[in-house]
Parts: C-alpha cells; sequence; structure tokens
C-alpha cells in the first residue's frame, strides 16, 4: 500500500478523474474512485470508506454552481435525494461490515455490469 505524497498525488489523480466524470455524467464517485483504490491494494471495505470520507467535504460545490447557473437542478428532488442518500449510507455501511469482503467484491461487480447493460441496452 501507498503512504505519504505518493499516495496524495495518486488520490489526487483519481479524484480529478472523478470529479470531471461527476460533473459530465453526474455518476457517484464509486464508479471510478472505489475500483481505483482497490485496484491499488485496499480491500473493498477500505475502498468504500475512504470514497465516502472523500465526499464528506463539499467537492461537488463548483458542479453544483456551474448546473444551478444554467437551471438545471430540481431542487426537491436534490433535497429528497440528499437525505435518502444520508440514511442509506448509514445502513449501506453497517450492512457492509458484516459481510466479506469477496461478497462485497462481488455486489458490486454485479451493481457496475447491471448498470452498464442497463445504459447499452435500453437507450431512448
Amino acid at each position: 500500500m501507498l503512504l505519504g505524497m505518493t499516495a496524495l498525488l495518486i488520490g489526487i489523480g483519481i479524484g480529478l478523474a472523478a470529479g470531471i466524470l461527476s460533473g459530465l455524467f453526474g455518476i457517484g464517485g464509486g464508479i471510478i474512485i472505489v475500483p481505483a483504490l482497490v485496484a491499488l491494494g485496499l480491500t473493498q471495505r477500505e475502498a468504500s470508506g475512504t470514497s465516502l470520507a472523500a465526499l464528506v467535504a463539499p467537492v461537488a460545490i463548483f458542479g453544483v454552481i456551474e448546473y444551478a447557473r444554467r437551471h438545471e437542478i430540481r431542487v426537491p428532488y436534490a433535497i429528497g435525494i440528499g437525505l435518502g442518500l444520508a440514511i442509506g449510507a448509514l445502513l449501506g455501511a453497517r450492512f457492509a461490515g458484516k459481510v466479506s469482503n469477496l461478497a462485497l467484491q462481488r455486489g458490486f461487480g454485479l451493481l457496475l455490469l447491471a448498470a452498464a447493460a442497463r445504459f447499452l441496452l435500453f437507450v431512448k
């Protein structure tokens, strides 16, 4: 596992890629950040926890400002999603502590495959 300045620089690169893709597609950090951290040697739990820790800061604020400038945010949905995310993140983190890393990785892989199939096969 990398430590110190190297880990910080790699983290900046991962965060930059995730931020760009988040601004473009509205994706969560999990699609970029979690697989990148697992590839670096973190466990699935460590990668998920690290990704959530990075999102505690208001990292999306600049993207929100840009979308708001163009009137492309539906505030009631955003508030509801934010409340659901807060509760869901707590419940998911508790459940993740009771499941093996292998089960978490397989579940995550299935989620990514389902999302890919949805966007590739069911395009309007």
